[in-house]
């Protein structure tokens, strides 16, 4: 398979992105070309990953002095204590700015890792190589770091971008059925904000990507996700305006996700997926979105079996704790709470454009149970 490169231009550093097959074992090589100066590497790894892939990453590192802590990747492990306690250690071995951390694992690792990198002397080299395609189609680009707070996810954090990325497609042939369908989320979500026609092409090719990992398909679907999310952080890096588009159905997945208390019972790809689908439904009631438009967004749910049915995941009595979370959501600059909606398959509502009160949003929430 023929590897691809495109370079991501933020207004704070620019930096490549690698895409491939089989090219783990070039990020040694990569680390030369791009950070000649680096001597010592510190390794977050997910604890989950197979044992061969970290071996095969390792091995790529010969020419560096190689630290590395496994970490459980879970919502509830992404937080102060454990972030102090790698940031110590890399101060303990005299990791210096020109020294480096790598993410090798999903969104959680790449956003606990990039907040330590950002963090220790004020800035080591960071690397970010996604093991999953929730990660690799979103999460590794972009530049958010973040760590969890008991008040919700992800409150606490900078905008640090990575110095590259390098996305393995034959690193998510072990991917559990349930995180493809997750990364699948991020890559809806682009299409429905932005790009129209990939819309229609994930229609056509939805199934090759979700029940067969198809590898060409895959690589296609995850390189369109991030030349569009790139386009939007060139305009605005640090979410000022632009950016909060990239938030489509986040609002209510944060929600679900804190009602879960992080947990596994909903993971950030299936509380994307069916923050979406409650968006687009209430897009269509605010007189946003054509009718025809929700009915073929409701269409592809339908035909790829993605969450779509709120009250099939969440009791009633649990819609206050998904507001409460909504609430605290970071893009909030008033009591309401800010939503981007759609107004057709490809184009969103304005950032600020839409925000409503507490006392609203359970009224639509309340609507699925009646």
């Amino acid at each position: 398979m023929k590897n691809n490169k495109f370079i991501v231009k933020a207004k704070s550093k620019t930096y490549p992105i690698y895409f491939g097959n089989n090219i783990l074992s070039s990020v040694g090589k990569l680390i030369k070309k791009n950070l000649p100066d680096i001597k010592k590497i510190c390794i977050l790894s997910d604890k989950n990953l197979p044992a061969f892939a970290l071996k095969k990453l390792v091995k790529s590192l010969n020419k560096y002095e190689v630290k590395i802590f496994n970490l459980t990747a879970s919502e509830k492990n992404k937080n102060i204590n454990v972030a102090n306690n790698i940031i110590e250690k890399l101060l303990d071995n005299n990791f210096n700015r020109s020294d480096c951390v790598i993410a090798f694992g999903g969104g959680i690792l790449g956003d606990i890792s990039a907040f330590i990198a950002n963090l220790t002397k004020r800035g080591l080299k960071f690397i970010n190589i996604p093991t999953t395609l929730l990660a690799q189609v979103d999460a590794s680009i972009g530049g958010k770091t973040g760590i969890n707070s008991n008040n919700g996810k992800n409150l606490i954090g900078t905008f640090y971008q990575p110095d590259f990325v390098l996305s393995d497609v034959s690193l998510l042939k072990s991917l559990p059925q349930r995180e493809i369908v997750s990364g699948y989320g991020e890559i809806l979500k682009h299409s429905l904000i932005l790009d129209k026609q990939f819309f229609f092409w994930l229609i056509k090719n939805g199934k090759e990507i979700i029940s067969k990992k198809n590898k060409i398909f895959l690589t296609k679907a995850i390189i369109k996700s991030c030349k569009i999310k790139c386009k939007v952080i060139k305009k605005d890096e640090k979410e000022n305006d632009l950016r909060m588009i990239l938030n489509f159905g986040h609002t209510f997945a944060h929600g679900f996700e804190g009602a879960k208390n992080f947990s596994k019972k909903i993971n950030h790809g299936e509380a994307v997926l069916l923050g979406m689908f409650v968006a687009c439904e209430l897009s269509a009631q605010k007189k946003q979105l054509p009718f025809k438009d929700l009915n073929a967004i409701r269409k592809h749910y339908i035909n790829l079996n993605l969450p779509m049915k709120l009250n099939k995941i969440f009791h009633k009595k649990e819609i206050n704790k998904i507001v409460f979370f909504m609430s605290k959501d970071k893009k909030n600059i008033s009591k309401k709470i800010n939503l981007i909606l759609l107004k057709k398959i490809g184009k969103t509502t304005k950032p600020r454009e839409f925000a409503l009160d507490e006392k609203e949003i359970k009224k639509n929430l309340y609507s699925y149970y009646s």
